[in-house]
């Protein structure tokens, strides 16, 4: 979100026509209405609901299908060890392809990436919900997220060039970050309500009436833009391919810890691999003409602590939703239904959070909220870390969810809209990618690393006790707070590191900048 006091604007993203206060009599004059060369200008509301119903899509579609897994298992036969790759299949090709999909949105236009994206989004779901067999349910979610990559960079990278005036961007921005923060928890909701009511299939179903809309909006709504055909070739293609083998292969290999171990050979080599090649990728990327991520990107002070936050905040929000999931599903026993539902408190707390927080970063900067936000976050996986075979939702639940998802939500919105602050027009979309590569990723990552220690903790807890049923559900609730109390540290510590990252203050025009002007 962009940040400004009076007398001092900043143009996110470099974009639109900087606009000063003016003081008369000591009286704050507001800032003139921003001129109407945006051609998306008078309908940027509209155009904000079409890019925050498809970014809801593609966030709600990381968990919906969590909740359908058992009774996707039972109809199609697949193991317990083949499971995982139905959330992990749509996680690697949309993490591991977001920093291709926002360089070819730079290059061919927003409005074409977005379009194809949701089209293509939408076919791979309708393959999903009617697939007959394994293969092709992890088929269509690997699909999902291939054509997931395309989307929602071009989505990201769209709302700054809509939105040009300052105050306006805040809240749009704000909204948006509500919409990443709570579109999880709300496609666990989705999931619940139609896996009981409907069928498993509907909860990939479903994407298809929402991408169809929001194709229609893109259509009528966003202009088309200027080719950039001098541009065209400049496709990274050594930096695509090293830093998606790079990325598969970590997560790959962390995410065979929790069955193989942290020493088996199955989990270093990959591991290994993956971050040999994510080190070449650095190397190429300093040396190519058009890098696919221009490392200055990352290397700025503002925006590398950004990215950070995100990238944590991808981990907690996993943590918080497969593991509590788990809690309230198989301890408590909750219902599809219920166990979406439990989950509101959180959607509600991060929503306002994120949308009440423009006006603290404007004043104060994102430094602020986003130390407060990982704190509160931390604090409330501190209250989750206490549950207990017998817990309460309202007494030993509630409390936890509300903490952390204003915490998440407070930290989520300004690190979305400064992970991309100062970027100039053409690399705008692969910016807005590496905001959600660093989401997935860490959540992606996270769930790796935390469902192992989960494992390994309920292993500890069964050493040398009896297999009793009671103390097979104390075991699993013993790996479930240990993920919590890990996942509570991980959110101070990257509370200690991004509050000494981040700038102090609201972030400062640069006047030496020429503003790119929207499309």
């Amino acid at each position: 979100m962009p940040y400004g006091e009076s007398g001092k604007h900043f143009p996110f993203m470099n974009l639109g026509v900087l606009v000063s206060d003016t003081v008369t009599n000591d009286r704050v004059v507001p800032p003139v209405e921003q001129p109407t060369d945006n051609p998306h200008h008078a309908k940027r509301w509209w155009i904000l609901a079409a890019i925050g119903l498809a970014q809801l899509m593609v966030v709600l579609d990381a968990t919906i299908v969590n909740i359908a897994l058992p009774s996707a298992q039972e109809a199609l036969g697949f193991s317990n060890d083949n499971r995982q790759w139905v959330i992990t299949g749509y996680a690697l090709a949309f993490g591991s392809l977001l920093l291709l999909g926002g360089r070819l949105s730079d290059l061919f236009g927003r409005k074409p990436m977005f379009i194809v994206g949701l089209l293509g989004f939408a076919a791979a779901s309708a393959l999903g919900g009617a697939a007959v067999n394994f293969e092709m349910l992890v088929g269509a979610r690997v699909f999902q997220g291939v054509f997931g990559a395309l989307l929602a960079p071009a989505a990201l990278s769209l709302l700054t060039t809509t939105f040009t005036d300052s105050k306006e961007r805040a809240k749009a921005f704000a909204i948006f970050g509500a919409i990443a923060g709570g579109g999880g928890a709300i496609g666990l909701m989705l999931g619940g309500a139609l896996t009981e009511y409907a069928s498993w299939r509907w909860c990939l179903y479903v994407n298809v009436p929402l991408a169809l809309i929001a194709v229609i909006g893109g259509a009528l709504l966003l202009k088309k833009e200027p080719a950039q055909s001098e541009d065209a070739k400049g496709i990274d293609v050594p930096g695509t391919v090293v830093v998606i083998a790079g990325l598969v292969s970590l997560v790959f290999g962390l995410s065979r810890a929790e069955s193989d171990g942290w020493g088996a050979a199955s989990t270093l080599v990959f591991i290994g691999i993956g971050l040999a090649l994510l080190a070449v990728f650095a190397v190429i990327e300093s040396r190519v003409k058009d890098p696919l991520l221009p490392l200055h990107i990352i290397w700025d002070r503002t925006r590398g602590a950004a990215f950070l936050t995100v990238g944590i905040i991808g981990i907690g929000m996993f943590a918080i939703f497969l593991f509590l999931t788990f809690y309230v599903s198989l301890t408590l026993g909750y219902s599809p239904l219920e166990t979406g539902f439990a989950f509101v408190p959180m959607i509600l707390g991060v929503i306002l959070a994120a949308t009440g927080s423009s006006g603290v970063v404007a004043r104060f900067g994102p430094k602020i909220p986003v130390t407060v936000g990982l704190l509160l976050s931390a604090g409330g996986m501190v209250l989750l870390a206490q549950l207990g075979v017998d817990s309460s939702y309202a007494t030993n639940i509630l409390p936890g969810l509300i903490i952390a998802g204003v915490g998440l939500g407070l930290a989520l919105a300004p690190a979305i809209s400064s992970a991309t602050s100062g970027v100039d027009e053409e690399h705008s979309g692969v910016a807005s990618a590496s905001v959600n590569t660093f989401q997935q990723i860490g959540g992606s990552i996270g769930t790796a690393v935390l469902s192992a220690f989960a494992a390994s903790a309920t292993l500890d807890y069964l050493d040398g006790k009896a297999a009793s049923g009671a103390n097979q559900a104390l075991a699993a609730v013993h790996g479930y707070t240990t993920v919590f109390w890990w996942t509570a540290g991980i959110f101070a510590v990257g509370a200690i590191v991004c509050g000494l990252l981040f700038r102090s203050g609201p972030i400062e025009v640069d006047p030496d900048a020429a503003p790119a002007m929207a499309h």
